[in-house]
């Protein structure tokens, strides 16, 4: 990791976007080594300003520069690739459940800042339900709320599971060698979430394309851009069809809301988007799980072995893989107020890392090992406070559905080619293997 120090002082900073936190000091630390070099003060006399590149990683190991971020302390100033800027990341477990909780950062007064940020095309848009603080954020949740209860869940469990099972049926009765991304892991979240949000078969391979472009940035911001007004043009007209009808769908309980006034047609579509693009993370976190199952043989073995520690290592591994990469949505200071023993003014723009949270090792001893049995598992991977994953009851039980399927109906799966020679999305938020070609 390349080191600047800034001349933009706290005025600056309404520009710059805040990082995900992380965990305590030297937590998460891989073999892997960084390149965050020391370095002096800043030139308005507060801490320095690293340079954190966020380059594109293979296979499951921790981020080093994450790593070296955390060393450096539970609160550092960093720049990221684009945008204008510094911003704080809080690395902590406790800090970033508190950063995230806590109503004086807000979400909303990123809006019309060039925020410094991951990606080029990540731009706050006002009215987006990921930009929106309560009590508006929490009238436009509560609108699709009913699609995402555990009652919900049980309802579509069963047309889940039959969904997965033709998925899988069709890749034994082909034979092997096959691509578990392409068969099944990408294929099936996405079959799943189109259920939930009401989209047609027929328009679910749109959806897919769409959901890749807008969840990278290999392809350039011109074509993220496309990709979303595309899918959000898609959804102003589905939800005119679907306007009063009524449904327990995602669509359904939209048109529903906007029919009866609480909601407007563009919260309607941003809410929508939303929704069907988070439904991809699950392709990546449990291509990352299928990955580690493979190399690490020993670990499936025991899950045959000991079905019962199945629910337990799933949370495991949703604590360890690394479900993103590098930090997600900013938050701004909106008052002068104390994070990690530092001082944060008001306009002062705060990052958290739950990947660094989740390593953290006063929450998570021995944080670097992947202990199958971990009890308490309190990891963040969902996220934590209002803006916490709406749709993670939907990704834990496509996960448990995926990770029961890959142990029970593939015993001796092993990789059909050396581990070296996979292939990771470039540029994409959300790391994971583009495919995993498979003998068993």
């Amino acid at each position: 990791m390349r080191n600047e120090t800034t001349t933009k002082g706290p005025g600056a900073t309404q520009a710059g976007c805040p990082a995900k936190a992380a965990g305590t000091s030297g937590a998460g630390t891989t073999a892997t080594t960084s390149t965050l070099p020391a370095t002096t003060g800043a030139a308005d006399g507060g801490p320095s300003v690293h340079f954190w590149p966020v380059s594109d990683l293979t296979g499951v190991d921790f981020d080093p520069d994450l790593a070296a971020l955390m060393r450096e302390g539970p609160l550092t100033r960093i720049r990221l690739p684009n945008g204008e800027g510094w911003a704080w990341l809080a690395t902590r477990y406790d800090d970033v459940r508190m950063v995230t909780n806590d109503p004086r950062f807000s979400r909303k007064a990123v809006v019309g800042n060039d925020v410094t940020r991951l990606a080029p095309h990540f731009i706050p848009v006002d009215g987006a339900v990921g930009f929106e603080d309560p009590p508006d954020h929490t009238r436009l949740r509560r609108s699709v709320a009913a699609a995402f209860t555990t009652r919900a869940m049980d309802r579509l469990r069963g047309r889940a599971q039959d969904m997965l099972d033709g998925l899988v049926d069709g890749v034994l009765r082909d034979g092997p060698p096959a691509d578990l991304v392409e068969r099944v892991l990408a294929p099936f979240p996405l079959a799943v979430v189109c259920e939930l949000m009401g989209v047609p078969e027929r328009d679910r391979p749109r959806m897919h394309e769409w959901t890749a472009l807008i969840l990278s940035s290999s392809h350039g911001a011109e074509r993220s851009e496309q990709a979303r007004t595309a899918m959000c043009d898609y959804f102003a007209e589905l939800l005119k069809q679907r306007r009063g009808t009524g449904g327990e769908d995602v669509t359904g309980l939209l048109g529903t809301a906007v029919a009866d006034g609480e909601i407007t047609e563009s919260e309607a579509v941003g809410l929508a988007l939303l929704v069907q693009i988070g439904g991809e993370a699950v392709t990546n976190n449990t291509g990352n799980m299928a990955y580690i199952l493979l190399t690490r043989p020993e670990l499936h073995a025991r899950l045959r072995r000991e079905p019962g520690l199945r629910t337990s290592a799933m949370d495991e591994l949703l604590r360890w893989i690394p479900h993103r990469n590098g930090v997600g949505l900013c938050r701004i200071a909106t008052e002068d107020l104390t994070v990690a023993g530092q001082d944060v003014r008001k306009g002062e723009a705060v990052y958290v890392s739950y990947l660094a949270a989740n390593r953290d090792p006063d929450v998570f001893p021995d944080p670097e090992e992947i202990r199958l049995d971990r009890s308490p598992n309190p990891h963040v991977s969902f996220g934590y406070g209002p803006h916490y994953c709406i749709g993670g009851l939907l990704a834990r039980l496509e996960t448990e559905l995926i990770f029961s399927a890959l142990i029970d109906r593939f015993p001796g799966m092993r990789l059909a080619v050396p581990s070296e020679e996979l292939r990771w999305r470039p540029g994409a938020l959300i790391r994971g293997p583009e495919g995993l070609p498979v003998i068993w």
